[in-house]
């Protein structure tokens, strides 16, 4: 008898600022499809050194696409997906985007009283998890829903989710945010990965002598 191996579901997570209070998102189907583009920090210039410089951790974007279907829910009689489809899974990702409405309240609370000056709400900390080694504070800068079918009360039943993020690295947070550290342990593992990736010995790997050091 053959076991597959278990999969690995990829995942959100959400950090609210004020309790520190996880809401974890997984996704139903893993994406087919993950794309990631890389825009290197590197200083320019004139000086012929400058190329060489590096400033920091490139600009990193990830676009997915995300597949959300009550099929399952709706076989098995699961009593939210008959009463609101896949609402509540959409409510959470779209909420990824929303300040809380207690500090919009309180906000305009404020502006009511007179004062001046209004700091905007902070949003959670968004962690974007895509297996053991990728594990990314991420910032949602693109999100576009698709529902495809819906019931008789218009829930939506079926729906793809595209969602563009911005990876944040230790350039955007200051070094005691959690995100930063987030950001640097995935960098270290990214590191000890890429020696498993490499070889040492050029002559071995291209068939020939060539003298580069």
């Amino acid at each position: 008898m053959t076991i597959a191996p278990k999969l690995l579901k990829g995942a959100i997570v959400a950090i609210d600022p004020d309790s520190q209070k996880l809401s974890v998102i997984v996704f139903q189907y893993n994406p087919h499809t993950l794309t990631r583009r890389l825009e290197p920090q590197t200083m320019g210039g004139e000086s012929r050194l400058q190329p060489l410089r590096i400033k920091g951790a490139p600009t990193e974007t990830i676009d997915v696409e995300i597949e959300i279907d009550a099929s399952d829910q709706l076989e098995k009689g699961i009593g939210t997906a008959l009463a609101m489809g896949i609402y509540p899974q959409l409510s959470a990702l779209e909420l990824l985007v929303y300040p809380k409405s207690s500090r919009v309240i309180a906000n305009e609370a404020l502006l009511n009283q007179g004062t001046i000056e209004i700091i905007p709400p902070e949003a959670p900390l968004t962690i974007f998890v895509w297996g053991p080694s990728r594990v990314l504070p991420v910032q949602i800068t693109s999100f576009s829903i698709t529902e495809e079918v819906h019931d008789t009360s218009l829930n939506p039943l079926q729906a793809k989710v595209s969602l563009g993020m911005k990876v944040l690295s230790y350039n955007d947070l200051p070094s005691k945010h959690r995100g930063h550290n987030i950001f640097l342990a995935h960098q270290v593992a990214k590191e000890v990965m890429a020696t498993v990736g490499t070889m040492g010995d050029l002559g071995s790997a291209v068939g020939s002598n060539i003298n580069i050091l």
